[in-house]
């Protein structure tokens, strides 16, 4: 019954000449773009999007200076296969999918040592428009080494516009390798901020110290039992010092692209500790580092870009057995035309966790 609603609907819009919304960043605005319904090869699959998350690197493109090359917005699509092509085994109309954008080939240098976000062709692959578009094409490529995923009954599409964020999460935590018993900070208690949380809960943190200018953020946060910090009224420092008996943090988050953030990381790390620079800093961000203080202190800072395939179906395994429930994340939906309206939703988060755009 499904797949033959999903092949009428695509017959009507057909019929009556409709054309597809697409979200683009114009000179830093948000613009709506029509264009013709997408074409696809015999080796690619259309999807129609139901569920798309605004990520902080989206909301870079807009109201910041973002350093990566692609300007595209939205890649954490969620939705329903509409097309496929006569060469394709493993999907047919009507699965239920989350699509991941960057794609690696996992047997160039960089994949073979683990480095998948740096493959070339994780830098390169990409759906097309993208993900925030009313549908959008996944090639081949995409296809061929995992980067669509079926999702079980169980998982909403809402939930699954969640999957990539939070397979960013386990892949920074896998690389600072968390341990049992580990005070834990985390600077930033946006929706990424959240999830660190979470999962740091989960791995089996002692301590755990939330901080924010954001008081709605820090409320939502503070529900899971860790203390925070609004640091306005507060100090970073004396809370951690209180948690850790003054000798600082195991592992910092740094949840946020803020450089007075990563200076806060560097003074709350304990000799020996390790700093996971996980939010996006925009392009130029500089910092003053005495080396000489790293070095004595053996502070270990790990950046962690992105995530690949195995993450992806490690969050979606976490929150398909209900390990770690991320709905309660969700506090806005926008329909694909009020998209300018979410990024402002999401970036100035007055009330806001994770901001969807959806197309139902």
């Amino acid at each position: 019954m499904i797949v033959n609603y999903i092949k009428f609907l695509i017959q009507v819009r057909h019929e009556k000449g409709f054309r597809m919304l697409t979200v683009k960043v114009i000179d830093n605005k948000i613009a709506l773009v029509e264009s013709e319904l997408p074409g696809y090869k015999d080796d690619e699959i259309v999807v129609r999007m139901r569920s798309c998350g605004i990520c902080g690197s989206d909301l870079e493109k807009v109201y910041g200076n973002y350093g990566m090359k692609s300007l595209r917005v939205g890649h954490e699509p969620a939705g329903a296969v509409i097309k496929v092509g006569k060469n394709i085994k493993k999907f047919q109309e009507g699965d239920r999918v989350f699509v991941h954008h960057h794609v690696s080939c996992y047997s160039c240098r960089y994949c073979i040592q683990g480095n998948y976000t740096m493959c070339n062709n994780y830098q390169t692959s990409n759906i097309d428009p993208c993900g925030l578009s009313e549908e959008f094409v996944v090639p081949e490529w995409n296809i061929e080494h995992g980067g669509v995923l079926k999702l079980p009954d169980t998982i909403s599409y809402d939930e699954a516009a969640l999957i990539e964020p939070f397979a960013c999460c386990i892949r920074g935590l896998n690389k600072i390798s968390i341990k049992h018993g580990d005070n834990v900070a985390i600077l930033g208690a946006g929706p990424t901020g959240v999830m660190h949380t979470l999962l740091a809960r989960l791995w089996g943190a002692n301590k755990i110290v939330v901080s924010d200018i954001n008081e709605f953020r820090l409320g939502f946060v503070r529900q899971y039992g860790v203390d925070t910090v609004n640091l306005n009224q507060g100090s970073l420092e004396a809370a951690v010092d209180k948690n850790t008996n003054n000798l600082g943090v195991d592992v910092t988050i740094l949840a946020t692209g803020s450089i007075k953030a990563f200076e806060s990381s560097l003074k709350i790390t304990r000799r020996g500790g390790k700093i996971l620079l996980f939010g996006v800093p925009s392009v130029g961000s500089k910092f003053d580092l005495d080396l000489n203080s790293l070095y004595s202190n053996e502070q270990i800072i790990i950046p962690s870009y992105g995530a690949s395939e195995i993450e992806t179906n490690q969050a979606l395994s976490l929150m398909s057995d209900k390990s770690i429930d991320l709905l309660p994340l969700i506090t806005h939906r926008f329909q694909i035309k009020k998209t300018s309206d979410a990024f402002k939703c999401a970036h100035e988060a007055f009330d806001a966790m994770k901001v969807l755009v959806v197309t139902s």
